[in-house]
């Protein structure tokens, strides 16, 4: 088996905020009093779109997995796109985003069918829908 390895992953992740000392704590408090979902809700509100996008490429906060230590906590909600990442231990709480840089439709039509998501061929089929064409079939006796 081969394992095959992309040079541009479809999927990066962005830093939307990276907060330590008391803002850190407020939140670790929160984090145990109602879980790690209530921090993403409060710190997606930290997320600027385009904005975010355009600092965290400037400044090279783009990572091709969730940064996270040894020590840390990782939370990525099933359909949701932010991960967080929080250690008790050094004290400090990061919200990710992900982020897809866009692709020019000649390039996502290259990609292999394993490769394409299955959003993506759905949408291309839905745009174009055509019948698939079924040949006769022919009964032939072999001698």
């Amino acid at each position: 088996m081969y394992a095959i390895e992309r040079n541009d992953p479809s999927t990066r992740w962005i830093s939307v905020a990276f907060l330590q000392g008391e803002e850190a704590e407020r939140l670790l408090t929160l984090i145990d009093r109602e879980g790690p979902i209530s921090a993403i809700y409060q710190l997606r509100e930290l997320d600027h779109g385009d904005e975010t996008i355009e600092a965290a490429l400037v400044n090279g906060y783009v990572y091709d997995a969730v940064p996270a230590g040894s020590t840390d906590h990782t939370i990525e909600p099933y359909g949701s796109p932010y991960a967080l990442t929080y250690s008790d231990t050094f004290g400090y709480v990061s919200l990710l985003r992900r982020y897809e840089p866009m692709r020019s439709p000649d390039s996502v039509a290259a990609l292999a069918p394993f490769e394409r998501t299955p959003q993506s061929v759905a949408s291309e089929w839905m745009a174009n829908p055509s019948p698939v064409a079924v040949a006769p079939r022919q009964r032939s006796v072999a001698m």
